[in-house]
């Protein structure tokens, strides 16, 4: 993918950063002011390459400037002023990069690249070592821009952006250091986190609300809209839910996590949860009600899902106890329209589902339709 149309996508989004660098990255920052719009994106870029720069940006001298300590420390400075000049409920990110690459003279140490991003998820860090001599000075500082664009793409909910090619002995690493939210749900201290448009984690319990649930990889506009028509019949605001756990999928990671998420960044709330069961999100929140598709209430209501009728039965009295129900929308599959209409419901449990009609809801697009118009194009 050109630099051109990451850039373009990247100005479409609503974080706005602070760009901290030394040894590369600079063309990374042209790339971003080169197409229009970039006053969206950046508030504020600085080359640091003298050693007195740095000691004023991160308030010491490192022992090393290329290591990923320096470029974590430099993220969570930029995250930090970006956060003062940014308009209020605007998410911000912190980008630090420190790199060694190729010069005019031979260098004996290996040519290395440490990048790190911060936000609300914490510091995320990606380190690369180059193949040393493999490649020019402006061949190595395009690989690292292509990088230094990957990133500030995937913290801003910018999906289907490909890695740029490395060679063989080349590999690339990403960790994520948790802010305290984040490590009191990794740890299980947490039931959820609850994350606003503003790139902030909220503190209380939502209330009154309606749960979207899905994986969201990517978001697309028939989910939008969905959760919009979900919401004027509910009377009630829905917000998006991703499980990192899903009874039909692989659990991911919290940099999936992270990645996911960024996408409703300056839109909607979304929640992070490990309910991958609906019975697990009913306990969590009693009384809400779930938009879901007829795919989805088609599994709900499979007996073989739960290794019995009685045991369906059971789990779905349970969520009526709780005071859950399922909305359910319809969805083109193998040419034809499906309803809730077109499934068998027992009738001890049809008071469990509504439909929402057609004529409120109808977008014949799916995240797997739109991973492969991406596949497409990359390939």
């Amino acid at each position: 993918m050109e630099p051109t149309e990451v850039v373009r996508r990247i100005h479409a989004t609503a974080p706005q950063l602070v760009y901290e660098f030394a040894g590369a990255g600079s063309l990374a920052l042209w790339w971003l002011h080169s197409e229009g719009g970039s006053s969206r994106t950046i508030l504020e870029a600085t080359d640091r390459y003298s050693p007195p720069s740095m000691a004023s940006l991160i308030g010491y001298l490192p022992e090393r400037f290329t290591s990923a300590e320096t470029a974590g420390a430099m993220a969570r400075a930029a995250f930090t002023r970006a956060r003062t000049l940014a308009a209020e409920h605007t998410p911000v990110l912190g980008i630090g990069l420190s790199a060694t690459i190729a010069t005019d003279r031979a260098k004996r140490g290996e040519h290395r690249m440490e990048l790190a991003v911060h936000d609300a998820f914490g510091t995320t860090s990606y380190s690369l070592t180059l193949a040393k001599g493999k490649r020019s000075r402006e061949a190595e500082e395009s690989l690292i821009s292509h990088l230094v664009l990957h990133a500030i793409a995937s913290s801003s909910g910018v999906l289907g952006v490909p890695l740029p090619e490395l060679l063989a002995e080349e590999r690339l690493t990403a960790k994520l250091e948790p802010s305290p939210h984040v490590q009191e749900f990794v740890n299980g201290d947490r039931e959820w986190l609850l994350l606003g448009p503003a790139g902030s984690f909220r503190g209380g319990p939502p209330e009154e609300i309606a749960i979207l649930s899905g994986a969201f990889n990517p978001v697309h506009e028939g989910h939008w809209k969905l959760a919009q028509a979900a919401g004027e019949l509910l009377d009630r605001p829905v917000v998006f839910e991703i499980p990192l756990r899903n009874a039909d999928k692989e659990p991911f990671d919290m940099l999936e996590a992270r990645r996911r998420a960024a996408q409703f960044l300056g839109r909607a709330p979304v929640l992070l949860s490990r309910a991958s069961l609906f019975v697990e999100k009913g306990k969590l929140f009693p009384g809400t009600p779930f938009v879901v598709g007829v795919d989805t209430a088609e599994r709900i209501l499979e007996p073989r899902f739960y290794g019995s009728a009685e045991s369906r039965d059971a789990t779905l009295e349970e969520l009526r106890s709780l005071g859950n129900s399922f909305l359910v929308a319809g969805r083109l599959r193998d040419g034809r329209f499906r309803s809730l209409d077109d499934l068998e419901v027992p009738a001890q449990h049809r008071g469990l589902f509504v439909e929402l009609p057609a004529q409120r809801f109808r977008e014949d697009i799916s995240s797997t339709q739109v991973r492969e118009g991406w596949q497409r194009k990359q390939g």
